[in-house]
């Protein structure tokens, strides 16, 4: 086994980035200095805590220019979109800063004669962060301040595929004055990160990543007995209903299955389009899609660029001959796109039609830039085929109906539902997902919770 990372950029096929491994020494270490410094963070008044990261917040942000360029060697991102994840992380940080001083308020549960009682929100010990390179610091974040906000050291795992996040991430806390070993990063085997999240010193594992790895941390914490939140990703799916603004269905819709070519959990994968709106919905969103550009993500005029790595470009293309094969037609023309070829992770994205449910492409997770539309006759059908998924982390509904949209989302088994928007995160709103999408919650201030224990005091009053 190696003993050195190494990322491989999509840009070009290049090694970007080589860092040692850590091993168990180098754990246990990082173990012994969390819990050291945790005493003294967790102690720390709340509003103190809160401005010492605050500052980090801001020196994170003034290394903008840098930290999205490396974005885009890591893991492919266009330049011209980069920015807005360091954009995203600032919007999702100050609004936890924000709301921490009543998220984590001791809850008072009411008068009682001779009593004085309440309910504190206290610090869990030493957090684990295990986190992707798709969106990798939009995804980290979400644990990460929330965590420290709340009084924990936190032990950032970060992809091999972005490991210069988990070091920027050091960088800002170092600079705002953060002690050592309040936050820590990691380079770490796979088989390395289950002995960190199974050791008993650390008391909870904050994961994002596929089900397959959901699953490996469930078996891992079994050990320590750490509690686990899990985002584990999406088939999340679309309905236009007929009443639906179409233009405006049509450019968010695309711009939702192919953002980030395609690479997001929360993105859209599959699209249920009204009978009477089918063809018009179709030919808009064929149209929009030739206006990609995709390339080289260093070119500021590319809109879409390379996936992650050629495995998961393949992956798509066999979903989508797949697909194909059983009856679907693709409306794309790969040769339209000069970059798109077979051999590398530049892939053109892809939409097509007369999908059905027993293929792959709309059952399983798309990791790519391609999106399956059918039609339905009715809400009742929309809604039984939104539901027929393993999945459940957010579904969208395009109509100008908010209290037939809100009715339908009842019936939705979603984490979250958006009505004539799609594949974002607001920070004042809780993130979860139900079925194989995940379990627990980040962001708003229930978020908070998941990171905290709830501590009782019942005291008698005497004189």
């Amino acid at each position: 086994m190696s003993s050195v990372l190494k990322t491989v950029s999509p840009v070009d096929g290049s090694i970007y980035v080589e860092r040692p491994l850590e091993g168990v020494a180098g754990i246990n270490r990082a173990l012994d200095a969390a819990a050291r410094a945790q005493a003294t963070w967790g102690s720390m008044p709340l509003a103190m805590r809160c401005e010492v990261l605050a500052r980090a917040v801001d020196a994170f942000a003034a290394k903008a220019n840098e930290i999205a360029t490396e974005i885009t060697w890591q893991m492919g991102r266009p330049i011209r979109h980069s920015p807005g994840e360091i954009r995203g992380f600032e919007e999702r940080a100050r609004y936890m800063l924000g709301v921490a001083a009543t998220a984590l308020a001791p809850v008072d549960p009411g008068e009682k004669a001779g009593f004085k009682r309440q309910i504190k929100r206290v610090p869990l010990g030493v957090v684990a962060v295990v986190a992707p390179w798709n969106y990798p610091y939009l995804t980290a974040v979400n644990a990460v301040l929330p965590a420290l906000i709340a009084g924990n050291a936190v032990i950032l795992k970060h992809s091999h595929q972005t490991p210069l996040c988990a070091e920027r991430f050091l960088e800002a806390f170092a600079a705002a004055g953060v002690a050592p070993g309040v936050f820590q990063y990691l380079h770490l085997s796979h088989e390395d990160t289950a002995l960190l999240m199974g050791d008993a010193r650390i008391a909870s594992v904050c994961f994002t990543g596929s089900v397959a790895g959901g699953r490996a941390v469930v078996e891992a914490t079994r050990a320590g007995f750490a509690t686990a939140g899990l985002e584990l990703g999406g088939k999340d799916p679309a309905y236009v209903r007929a009443d639906a603004n179409l233009g405006h269905a049509i450019e968010t819709l695309t711009d939702g299955a192919f953002f980030n070519a395609g690479q997001s959990c929360c993105g859209i994968k599959r699209i249920y389009v009204a009978n009477v709106r089918y063809d018009e919905f179709v030919s808009g969103v064929v149209e929009l899609t030739k206006q990609y550009r995709l390339g080289s993500p260093l070119d500021p005029n590319t809109t879409i660029g390379p996936l992650v790595r050629t495995a998961a470009a393949d992956a798509i293309r066999a979903q989508v001959r797949d697909a194909v094969g059983r009856g679907a037609s693709a409306l794309i023309n790969e040769s339209q796109f000069a970059a798109s070829a077979r051999g590398t992770p530049y892939l053109a994205p892809q939409v097509l039609v007369g999908v059905d449910h027993s293929m792959p492409l709309m059952r399983e997770e798309s990791f790519g830039p391609v999106v399956g539309i059918m039609k339905v006759a009715t809400d009742a059908e929309a809604v039984r085929l939104m539901n027929d998924s393993e999945f459940g982390l957010t579904a969208a509904i395009f109509s100008v109906d908010a209290a037939r949209a809100e009715a339908l989302g009842d019936a939705l088994e979603t984490g979250t539902v958006f009505l004539n928007r799609c594949d974002y995160l607001d920070p004042a709103l809780a993130w979860t997902g139900v079925k194989n999408s995940g379990r627990g919650c980040t962001l708003s201030r229930v978020g908070f919770e998941q990171l905290t224990r709830p501590k009782s005091y019942h005291f008698r009053v005497t004189t």
